[in-house]
């Protein structure tokens, strides 16, 4: 049973009495033996005892040894890294129905970028979306509550709730001047992660927009229903704005498309964490040429997927370069029902490249409506070898809103010309 630290006058004695024992027990030492690096620094456990007592003393309002001793875990992981927390039974159930894909809320992803709280990205179809809030936007207030000194899971907590309840988030975009406020309401968000449809007849779209614990097996339902349709010419699968999720899904989405080889691996201090996932023989769609999306917004799982398929060169990963989110949290169910969220590794891709702050630099960049090749990229494609470049808005729609959608979207339909482009020059070469 772990020691209680109780009573209002407690002293540094007092508490070092209790708190020496555990750190005994972790670690003893021989009495001539030389402190090492791994031996419990005891002056610091005495200040720390020390501020326990200051603060049960002197803070202006009382505070119960629990909350204090919570508050304390949380800030040790909280300052490791962005991604590490302490999580109490909600967030532990809040973290469950994430990946699940059902929670009352707003549909964001968000993180922390230089101690600011960042959204990742919004989620697809949801109220943060519909109100047109954008990656890298810096939430300043939630409600009236400032975002400086909140953890990131007590930002989310904060975020989420009943649906129907609104909740007003100040914000500050790059490049503008002034903060502007949005008020949302927020809903159940039912999060679909993987949607299709066919652009133009033998060219697919697979839109993957998190990684669910079903996202795989959804992934390769959408293909076959493509498929039914005839077969396919060229796929564009879209992970712009994809926060990531589940790692065995990433894996699962990539081996729909590799049919042998190395997916990602994991590197950490522990035996426990060094994983490598490979691909299956059995693959959903091994032929098709692939064009990837990505974008600022397209972080963890979803840079797994992206850098496994460009380094397999199974596919062209066009767009901008990646969030850069290469590590692996677990999560540590706690005795009393509680739970860690810590960072025990990093993400390699197939050919030993960093994912974490270093992203996935896309073959073709398209910024602001160019088109450009990437340097030291092996694909060479000029504009003027692209068939079936965008029709002007005087010409006949295939399918609709989709023509539409296709001008709006420039990657998209960048993405769509290169597959024709790759269509043609595989005809070529036979």
């Amino acid at each position: 049973m772990h020691p209680r630290l109780a009573g209002p006058a407690a002293s540094p004695r007092r508490l070092m009495a209790m708190l020496l024992p555990v750190a005994l027990l972790a670690l003893p030492l021989p009495a001539a033996a030389t402190p090492s690096a791994n031996d419990l620094p005891v002056e610091d456990i005495q200040t720390f005892a020390e501020v326990f007592e200051r603060i049960k003393r002197a803070y202006v309002e009382e505070v119960d040894d629990s909350t204090l001793l919570r508050n304390a875990m949380r800030g040790m992981l909280s300052e490791l890294d962005p991604h590490s927390a302490y999580l109490d039974r909600e967030e532990f159930q809040s973290l469950h129905e994430s990946t699940e894909g059902e929670f009352g809320g707003v549909g964001i992803e968000v993180g922390t970028q230089d101690g600011q709280l960042t959204v990742i990205t919004p989620i697809d179809d949801t109220p943060a979306s519909r109100a047109g809030l954008q990656s890298r936007d810096v939430i300043l207030r939630i409600d009236d509550t400032p975002t400086d000194r909140l953890s990131l899971q007590e930002a989310v907590n904060l975020m989420r709730g009943d649906p129907g309840t609104e909740i007003s988030l100040t914000i500050m975009r790059q490049g503008e001047e002034a903060p502007r406020t949005f008020t949302l309401t927020r809903e159940v968000i039912r999060t679909e992660s993987v949607r299709s449809e066919l652009l133009e007849p033998g060219y697919g779209y697979l839109r993957v927009s998190q990684f669910q614990t079903r996202t795989g097996d959804q992934v390769r339902s959408a293909l076959t229903s493509m498929e039914r349709e005839g077969a396919l010419n060229g796929l564009v699968l879209d992970l712009r704005n994809n926060p990531g999720g589940v790692l065995q899904a990433a894996v699962a989405v990539a081996d729909a498309f590799l049919d042998s080889g190395l997916i990602v691996y994991t590197e950490g201090r522990l035996p426990d964490t060094e994983m490598r996932f490979s691909a299956s023989t059995e693959t959903a769609a091994p032929d098709v040429p692939l064009v990837v999306l990505i974008n600022g917004g397209s972080a963890s799982a979803a840079e797994i997927v992206a850098g496994a398929l460009q380094d397999q060169r199974r596919g062209v990963v066009m767009g901008t370069e990646s969030f850069g989110k290469g590590s692996v949290q677990q999560i540590m169910p706690l005795g009393n029902g509680e739970g860690l969220k810590l960072t025990t590794a990093l993400y390699f891709t197939p050919g030993g490249r960093s994912i974490q702050a270093q992203g996935i630099e896309p073959d073709v960049q398209v910024v602001r409506g160019r088109l450009e090749v990437a340097e030291g990229s092996e694909l060479r494609v000029r504009e003027a070898d692209l068939e079936g470049h965008l029709r002007s808005r005087g010409e006949p729609r295939t399918r609709g809103e989709l023509g539409e959608r296709l001008r709006e979207d420039y990657q998209l339909g960048e993405a769509l010309n290169l597959l024709k482009a790759l269509n043609v020059l595989s005809q070529r070469d036979r």
